[in-house]
C-alpha cells in the first residue's frame, strides 16, 4: 500500500486542519519503526505497489511547522514536502481576507524561515499564490496563480517547484491541465491511498486528522485500516453532495 499523508497545523485546537503535538509524535514513532517506508513525494510513484510506503506533506506553511513539526521530522531524517501559497507567506491563513468559522487563524511562515529549512533539506512545493478556489477563476487568473507562484519561489529560493497542491482540493479538467503543463505532480484532497496506476496530477492523500486516535495510523495496510478508510471516504463523499 502506498499513500501520501497530509498535515496542516500542529496545534491543540481540535479544528479540522489541526493535529496536536502528541498525535504527531505517535505518528513519527510509528514511521520510524520501519514497518512503513518513508520516501520523498517525488519517489513514491516508483515504489512497487506491494510495498508499504508513505510520503509526508504539509499544506499552507504554518509557523508551527518550524517550531514543532520540522525539528521532530528532521531529527528522523524524514523527507517532507511543504506546500506554500507564495503571496500569503508571512501573513496568515485568512484566505481572501476572511477567517474561517471553524478553523483558527494562525500565522504563516516567512521567507527567511522557508529559506532556512529549505537549506536544511525541506522540499517546498506550490500551493498557488493566494489560495483561491482555482475552478472559480478565469484562465488568466489561473495562469497568474500558477506562474506567479513559480516565479515567487524561484526568486526567493533559487529553485523551481516541481510539485503542486490544489487549494481546498479544488480541481477540474481545466485546472488539472494547466497544472500538468507546469508541474511534475499535484496533490488533491481526495481521501484514498494511491491506486495501482495513479494520475500524477490528481494524487489522493490521507488526511492526518482522521488518524489522530492512538493505533489508527499504526494499523496501516491492514484490513481494519482499509475498512476505516472506506468508511471515512464514503462519509466525506456523502457530505460533499
Amino acid at each position: 500500500m502506498r499513500a501520501i499523508l497530509t498535515y496542516h497545523s500542529i496545534d491543540s485546537s481540535g479544528s479540522p486542519i489541526s493535529l496536536d503535538e502528541g498525535a504527531l509524535r505517535r505518528h513519527i514513532a510509528f514511521l520510524r519503526s520501519g514497518k512503513v517506508a518513508v520516501v520523498r513525494l517525488e519517489e513514491l510513484l516508483s515504489v512497487p505497489e506491494r510495498r508499504d510506503a508513505v510520503a509526508l506533506t504539509f499544506d499552507d506553511g504554518f509557523a508551527n511547522f518550524e517550531s514543532v513539526a520540522w525539528p521532530l521530522l528532521r531529527y528522523q531524517d524524514f523527507p517532507v514536502t511543504l506546500f506554500v501559497a507564495t503571496q500569503r507567506v508571512g501573513l496568515d491563513n485568512a484566505w481572501g481576507g476572511t477567517a474561517a468559522r471553524d478553523i483558527p487563524t494562525l500565522p504563516l511562515l516567512g521567507w527567511d524561515a522557508l529559506r532556512r529549512m529549505h537549506k536544511q533539506g525541506l522540499t517546498l512545493g506550490s500551493h498557488s499564490r493566494t489560495h483561491p478556489r482555482l475552478t472559480e477563476v478565469d484562465d488568466a487568473a489561473l495562469a497568474a496563480e500558477l506562474d506567479g507562484s513559480i516565479a515567487d519561489m524561484e526568486r526567493e529560493l533559487g529553485t523551481r517547484p516541481t510539485s503542486f497542491c490544489y487549494p481546498y482540493g479544488d480541481v477540474d479538467a481545466r485546472v488539472a491541465d494547466a497544472v500538468r503543463a507546469r508541474f511534475e505532480r499535484a496533490c488533491t484532497t481526495e481521501l484514498a491511498v494511491l491506486p495501482p496506476v495513479p494520475d500524477a496530477h490528481r494524487l489522493p492523500r490521507l488526511d492526518a486528522f482522521y488518524y489522530r486516535p492512538p493505533g489508527r495510523l499504526e494499523s496501516f495496510g491492514s484490513g481494519a485500516f482499509r475498512r476505516h478508510l472506506w468508511l471515512r471516504a464514503t462519509l466525506r463523499r456523502l457530505r460533499s453532495r
